[in-house]
């Protein structure tokens, strides 16, 4: 396995278990921990996750398939996540994620997590962020825009650049 655990990182895994009634139930503090110290979750990750609170793997890569915030890859310095729900798509953010990919020389029509030749970008077409009323809704690394235009967005994406 690649996959190490530093030992800070076990320490603070022991921690946040500690302040549940179950293991189980820190699964997804746990899933945010690892993420935030290694970048995203392996299935070595996965693996160690589920020993770790006593569960089987399958029990955590459910976690880590359903909830849009967790990443089975690498991912670039910056990150954009559009939402593609219904009320979203309503909003603008087909054409929102079209324009984006286009600027950063992407694929629109591709799924999943794409990323930049140089690293530095990642963006990805997700489930619901949670704000039907101000679409469209993206998220640029973990900063929240809603209402996000074609011009806002550029204006995020020179940013970052």
């Amino acid at each position: 396995m690649s996959f190490k655990v530093t030992a800070n990182l076990e320490q603070e895994i022991d921690e946040l278990i500690t302040h549940y009634p179950e293991k189980r139930s820190a699964s997804l503090m746990v899933l945010h921990a690892v993420q935030e110290q290694l970048g995203w979750i392996s299935r070595e990750a996965i693996e160690w996750i589920a020993a770790k609170l006593d569960l089987k793997p399958i029990n955590v890569y459910e976690l880590v398939t359903f909830y849009p915030m967790f990443r089975q890859e690498p991912a670039g310095k910056y990150q954009i996540k559009v939402c593609r729900t219904l009320s979203c798509m309503l909003g603008g953010s087909n054409d929102l994620f079209k324009h984006c990919c286009k600027s950063l020389g992407l694929d629109p029509k591709k799924h999943g997590l794409q990323t930049t030749k140089d690293g530095k970008f990642s963006i990805e077409f997700v489930e619901c962020l949670a704000s039907c009323g101000t679409a469209p809704v993206a998220m640029f690394n973990d900063n929240f825009h809603e209402g996000v235009t074609l011009e806002e967005a550029d204006k995020l994406l020179k940013k970052c650049k």
